[in-house]
C-alpha cells in the first residue's frame, strides 16, 4: 500500500522583485515610459552627430621617417656614415620618443617616434630644422618621407615588368 504525501503547507507570500517593481511601474505610467525613451533617443542622436567618425583611424602616434639613398655601399658604410650621423642630429628632439633606423645596401632609414598628441606638421618642422646640421658624404641628402599613416607603407613597393 501506497502512504499518502503530508499535505503541503502555504508558502508565505514574497516580496515583489525590482523588476517586478519596475515593470509594474511602468505599465501604470506609460506617458512616462514613452517620454523617457523620447529623451534616450535624443540624448542618443545627439552625441553620434558630435562622435567624430573616420573609416580608416589612425591609431599610431606621430612619426617622422627620414630616408637616405647612397647606391653602391655596403650596409656598414651606410650605417657609419649615414645612420649614425642622422641619428646624432636628431637627438634631443623635443617629443620625441623613440629612434629607431635600419640600415640596407645602399639604402638608410631613420624613424623618429613622437608623443601622443604631438603636432605632426610642427614634429617634421623640427626634423627638416636639423638636417641642415647634417654631415654627410658628397652627393648625399635625405629626405623627409611624406605626411601619410603607417597603413600606407603597404604601397611603398611596386614590382614592374616588361
Amino acid at each position: 500500500m501506497s502512504e499518502a504525501a503530508p499535505p503541503l503547507e502555504p508558502t508565505p507570500p514574497r516580496a515583489p522583485s525590482m523588476m517586478n517593481r519596475v515593470v509594474r511601474a511602468g505599465l501604470r505610467q506609460p506617458w512616462l515610459v514613452v517620454l523617457l525613451t523620447l529623451i534616450l533617443i535624443g540624448v542618443g542622436v545627439w552625441s553620434m552627430q558630435r562622435l567624430p567618425v573616420d573609416a580608416y583611424p589612425d591609431l599610431s602616434p606621430p612619426m617622422v621617417e627620414l630616408v637616405t639613398q647612397w647606391p653602391g655601399h655596403a650596409s656598414e658604410e651606410v650605417e657609419r656614415l649615414i645612420t649614425v650621423p642622422t641619428e646624432v642630429a636628431m637627438n634631443g628632439l623635443p617629443g620625441a620618443t623613440v629612434t629607431r633606423s635600419i640600415s640596407l645596401y645602399g639604402l638608410s632609414d631613420v624613424r623618429i617616434t613622437y608623443r601622443d598628441g604631438t603636432d605632426r606638421n610642427r614634429a617634421r618642422q623640427e626634423v627638416f630644422n636639423r638636417l641642415g646640421d647634417l654631415s654627410l658624404p658628397d652627393g648625399v641628402k635625405p629626405s623627409m618621407s611624406p605626411l601619410s599613416s603607417p597603413s600606407g607603407l603597404i604601397y611603398r613597393y611596386v614590382l614592374r615588368s616588361t
